[in-house]
């Protein structure tokens, strides 16, 4: 594999790739076992998911730490620091042996956790092309989907007799990750960037780019929209919770029916794959005008609304050996998605839903590099995955409260689903601020363009002339990448 060369790039983007799933397994493991962990610790369930809202808070404030030392040294080995760490607070998860003890492993594991999305996503913004961005960034957004179905599977899976086992082996994960990340390219910052062809671009970020971070100002909605999407998100992972209830609600016992929520929250989930119908959506529109990944995005988290409150509603007849083993469960839930109409119903509302948002992923991230040099885009990354954070902690916390509340009104599982449904309506504010930032990145894009366009003039050894007058340059390469034929 010859360094450097198309080979080694694929294989760096797909350990990336892996790295990004794990860090969402590791979180995603957590709220199927929230009953089995709060038993075995004499503690309630909300005391598990004040865990889960804890790590989303301390991973979102502890990025911002990890990106600006990504953004200013070398990359490579903060990331290797950051995996270990979360590598360790996982294996002390498992082995924990009260409340707290599992408490401050989560801490540890959310710190560490940090350092993985945000210094990967300004290393793969380096390795692809502009014109390719929604559809890599569709398989890295799809990475972190796939991390947490994978999470909740193995939750229900292999912790429905064991709640340490997914823990232990979420961590063994992260050491054979590790591993195949030694040998990944060590990409140059700002590689895949056409402007910094054949120059040495060593920019790095300083204290004092805040300010023209923020003056960008499609930076600024691509920042704020995480904060209601995330509401909407982090109120999903009581998903399993919603289902497991339904099938308590019609007899099962407790161990059966928290393997069959874990299975069909999984199941249900399955739409986020076509996340990549979003991501070449945003590229291909990309190509006729600068707004179009930021218009694909609106358009798809507001058109879900409806799907996703009628999801929640659509009753279930489940169908499965209660008290049978774990393969027997499994197959009893893939044969209700073809003979039960009314999971087949829900099936096919949840997917188009999760098709629907997931577009907002990839091309949120390809937006982010557009619109930032590199030496910024981890940064930003990292801001508007701190508001991710807060928003996704909030829902998480809120919409458990929200259960409790309407438990006087709605029994289970009705609470749950006049919960999750009201939830969803924070999505519109997210539409409404892609459709701003639609307003504004073109300028943004421009900008960017013209200042690299510059610096790489200077590079060179051309005149060093102000930016403004490389403009007419940047509007006709410009033109030249919206023009599908090009």
């Amino acid at each position: 594999m010859l360094r450097g060369g198309t080979a080694h790039r694929a294989y760096s983007v797909v350990v990336f790739v892996i790295l990004a799933s794990l860090d969402n397994v590791a979180i995603g493991i957590v709220p199927p076992l929230y009953g089995s962990i709060g038993d075995d610790f004499g503690v309630g369930e909300g005391h598990i998911a004040l865990a889960t809202t804890i790590m989303f808070l301390i991973s979102a404030v502890a990025a911002i730490g990890w990106a600006y030392a990504g953004d200013r040294t070398d990359r490579k080995p903060v990331l290797i620091i950051g995996t270990v760490i979360w590598i360790g607070g996982t294996t002390w998860s498992g082995l924990a042996g009260g409340y707290v003890s599992f408490l401050l492993a989560q801490v540890l594991a959310a710190f560490g956790l940090g350092a993985v999305a945000s210094v990967s996503f300004s290393v793969v913004s380096d390795l692809i092309s502009p014109r390719r961005r929604g559809l890599v960034m569709s398989f890295w957004g799809l990475s972190q989907g796939v991390g947490t179905l994978a999470g909740t599977l193995a939750g229900g899976i292999l912790g429905h007799a064991d709640w340490r086992r997914p823990f232990l082996v979420t961590a063994a994960a992260g050491v054979v990750a590790t591993l195949l990340y030694l040998l990944t390219y060590d990409v140059p910052r700002g590689d895949s960037q056409p402007e910094l062809a054949g120059i040495d671009y060593d920019e790095r970020i300083h204290h004092d780019h805040l300010p023209i971070i923020l003056r960008r100002r499609t930076n600024v909605w691509l920042i704020l929209q995480g904060g209601t999407a995330q509401i909407a998100f982090g109120s999903l992972v009581w998903l399993p919770v919603l289902f497991r209830a339904r099938a308590e609600d019609q007899g099962y016992s407790t161990e059966t029916a928290v393997l069959v929520g874990s299975v069909f929250a999984t199941i249900f989930q399955l739409g986020a794959a076509l996340s990549i119908l979003g991501g070449l959506a945003g590229d291909r529109l990309q190509r006729r005008t600068p707004r179009g990944r930021a218009l694909v995005a609106a358009v798809g988290v507001l058109a879900a609304v409806p799907f996703y409150v009628v999801l929640f509603f659509v009753p279930m007849r489940i169908t499965v050996p209660d008290g049978a083993g774990t393969a027997e469960v499994i197959r009893g839930v893939l044969d209700n998605v073809v003979t039960e109409p009314t999971v087949a119903a829900c099936l096919a509302t949840a997917v188009f839903a999760l098709m629907l948002t997931s577009a907002n992923s990839p091309n949120w991230f390809a937006m982010i590099s557009d619109v930032n040099p590199p030496e910024h885009r981890g940064t930003v990354y990292s801001l508007g995955n701190l508001v991710n954070g807060f928003g996704r902690a909030g829902g998480n916390a809120l919409v458990g409260v929200a259960f409790q509340r309407l438990s006087g009104a709605f029994p289970p599982p009705l609470n749950y689903a006049v919960g999750l449904a009201s939830f969803q309506f924070f999505f519109i504010p997210t539409g409404i601020m892609y459709w701003l930032a639609s307003r504004t990145v073109a300028d943004d894009m421009a900008a960017t363009h013209a200042a690299l366009l510059a610096l790489s003039r200077r590079s060179d050894g051309g005149p060093d002339g102000d930016v403004g007058g490389d403009t007419p340059v940047v509007a006709e390469r410009l033109t030249a990448q919206q023009d599908p034929g090009v």
